[in-house]
């Protein structure tokens, strides 16, 4: 008896094989599930290196492109670095827009006043584009005075802090203050205990007034600063300076008996010639027990040409002023005091806060 397999067997095996075979997930590319080849989008608004009025930008792509049907998404990522080591959004999912053009709102404040760098890609199933090249754009230029965190950027022609006496807005540069009596008063909403209070200044020159002007400060309240308890005070002595012309600086940790300041023979090492066509990056910090000075030639990265620190003795602080006010410049001349502000300094990109400067904040004014 012959075993042979019918005809019709082997005819209905290789229709449900094949059947088997063809069976598709709908929401693949078309084509047997072979890979698509996509084309990279390209990059259309913002315009590269655009200044924004806005936190939240609306960023926009040209679509890329398939060798085959299917559904499509766009990533986005926004970095504060061109190599894109680190990020700070990413956004995949977007669904791609029929009109040829697809965008992504983003949905958090930006940090202000700096320069950001984007790119995005197409997906398609588990496959990607290549990156578009990276675009720039530049956030709005803002200040804000949260909690433990400051920042007034003054280089649009505003301040979030209260101006007193005699100035001149600078365009692109910041604010000049230019007598003795100028200064700007901020009104912090929490004390800041240990932190950092850093800004950039032009116009610092040598041959200044009398005595000991200042170029930034802090006490607690608005009252002379030469007499508070917790005065902390930057400055660039003048003629009869003890010595003319050095970087030298006061902290009073709570105690008028406890005063963080530069010996004669160190002030003597700290003479500086500062050139006033040059900027310098003046970083104050402070903890419990130490308040340190660290100065920069041409900003934060710049070459640093002044450091040093004192620490109180056992038993004061920590610095709690309450309220806690900081300054450009300085009160007292204006009050009845001696040596106020010195003159003629322009000042921008100011921070305070209870966390270190992010390097990238200030970056819209930088050159790249």
């Amino acid at each position: 008896m012959s075993h042979r397999t019918p005809a019709y067997c082997v005819f209905v095996a290789v229709v449900a094989l094949s059947s088997i075979g063809c069976a598709s997930d709908p929401s693949s590319p078309s084509g047997g599930g072979s890979t698509p080849q996509l084309t990279a989008p390209a990059l259309d608004t913002p315009a590269d290196d655009e200044q924004l009025t806005t936190l939240r930008p609306t960023l926009v792509v040209r679509n890329g492109s398939s060798n085959q049907n299917g559904t499509r998404t766009y990533e986005f990522q926004v970095s504060t670095s061109s190599s894109f080591a680190s990020v700070a959004l990413s956004r995949g999912g977007v669904a791609e827009n029929a009109s040829g053009r697809t965008s992504f709102v983003v949905d958090s404040d930006l940090q202000s006043t700096t320069r950001y760098y984007w790119r995005s890609r197409v997906s398609q199933g588990s496959s990607n584009s290549e990156w578009t090249a990276a675009g720039r754009f530049r956030t709005k230029v803002v200040g804000y005075n949260n909690p433990r965190e400051l920042f007034d950027p003054l280089v649009a022609g505003e301040t979030i802090g209260t101006i007193f006496g005699a100035h001149t807005w600078v365009s692109g540069e910041g604010l000049r203050l230019t007598s003795r009596t100028s200064y700007v008063q901020y009104a912090l909403p929490a004390t800041v205990a240990a932190g950092e209070f850093s800004m950039e200044i032009k116009g610092v020159a040598p041959g200044g007034p009398i005595g000991k002007p200042r170029l930034f400060s802090m006490l607690n309240g608005t009252g002379r600063l030469d007499l508070s308890k917790y005065q902390m005070n930057v400055q660039y002595r003048g003629t009869q300076g003890n010595p003319d012309n050095c970087i030298a600086f006061k902290a009073v940790w709570g105690d008028e008996d406890v005063k963080l300041e530069p010996e004669l023979h160190e002030r003597m090492a700290d003479i500086r010639l500062l050139d006033p066509s040059r900027w310098y990056y003046f970083q104050a910090t402070w903890d419990a027990l130490t308040f340190r000075l660290i100065v920069r030639e041409d900003g934060p990265a710049g070459r640093e040409i002044y450091n040093r620190a004192k620490t109180s003795p056992p038993g004061y602080g920590p610095y709690a002023p309450t309220p806690h006010y900081a300054y450009l410049g300085a009160n007292e001349a204006a009050l009845g005091g001696e040596d106020g502000t010195v003159p003629n300094i322009t000042i921008r990109h100011v921070w305070l806060s209870d966390k270190a400067r992010p390097t990238s904040i200030g970056s819209a004014f930088r050159v790249q």
